[in-house]
């Protein structure tokens, strides 16, 4: 049986780390959570992370000073970065996008945001739309 995947959640809200613990935890990954960047850097150079769940508005180090410091880490300690924001801002993700970020997330955020970002950065397989399915009964 394969090793479950693991994602990191920084995020400063108690709240918001919940919700996405249990999204993540639904996908079926384990959820780790930190509450600001400079632990978060710490947990992934110690540990096995495959993505990161990075909130933008960080207290102290910010998203930019996590993402310049994840790109120093040794290959095979580079997890995959879904950057969460509360803005629609274009920049905001072009500066995420050009230091590391494989995809964002606009807050608040659901299951569906959450594993289509996912899925689009390769950590998980993504199920079928069931929207797209037809089915037939026949008498």
């Amino acid at each position: 049986m394969a090793e479950k995947k693991t994602c990191l959640i920084i995020e400063d809200s108690d709240v918001i780390r919940e919700i996405a613990a249990r999204i993540v935890a639904d996908l079926g990954l384990t959820a780790e959570q930190a509450a600001g960047a400079g632990g978060g850097v710490d947990f992934c150079a110690e540990n096995n992370v495959d993505v990161v769940l990075l909130d933008w508005d960080l207290p102290s180090m910010g998203a930019l000073d996590f993402l310049r410091a994840a790109a120093e880490l040794p290959e095979g300690k580079k997890p995959v970065i879904i950057l969460c924001a509360t803005e629609n801002d274009p920049q905001q993700f072009t500066l995420a996008k050009a230091a590391g970020a494989a995809h964002h997330v606009l807050k608040p955020f659901d299951r569906s945001a959450v594993e289509t970002a996912f899925a689009e950065a390769g950590v998980i397989d993504k199920a079928p739309d069931a929207s797209n399915v037809t089915v037939v009964t026949r008498n």
